[in-house]
């Protein structure tokens, strides 16, 4: 049977808010829509900005141990390139004092052989002298003896 516009269905009284069937419906269906969006995009969400939170610390962390690695070698390295410094002036100043040292003798053999040939050749002087002299003498004999033939032969 078609209802008719004048006919009335069955009235209760109407008020602002209508607490019927639809609001435990629609209860159940936010509780619903809650839990899956919990279970399709808060979970995944979280857990994905939980990895990220994660994989930052932990590259933070491994970044901090490599840097104090690297700071750790670096001061090794300053202290080792110290004493290398410090063994090569060592080494240079040892090599220095050798080189004086071989030069200072160098110097005082070539002044030993120096004076030695000095020496040498005043005797070879000395003795060409000496020998030039007893030549003179003979010489100045021989004419001696030649002058003093000649005046007596010149007196007689």
């Amino acid at each position: 049977m078609p209802i008719s516009v004048t006919e009335q269905l069955p009235s209760h009284p109407k008020t602002m808010f209508d607490f019927d069937a639809t609001l435990p419906l629609m209860a159940v269906q936010f509780l619903l829509l809650v839990a899956l969006l919990n279970a399709v995009f808060y979970k995944p969400l979280t857990k994905a900005i939980e990895d990220r939170s994660d994989y930052i610390r932990t590259n933070e962390t491994e970044a901090r141990e490599r840097l104090a690695k690297a700071e750790h070698l670096a001061a090794q390295y300053e202290q080792e390139l110290a004493t290398s410094r410090k063994q090569y002036q060592q080494t240079i100043a040892i090599a220095q004092q050798d080189a004086q040292a071989i030069a200072d003798q160098q110097i005082a053999a070539a002044q030993q052989e120096a004076q030695q040939q000095r020496e040498q050749v005043q005797r070879e002087l000395d003795e060409q002298k000496q020998a030039a002299m007893q030549s003179l003498e003979q010489q100045v004999e021989s004419l001696s003896h030649q002058i003093l033939d000649k005046l007596l032969v010149s007196s007689y």
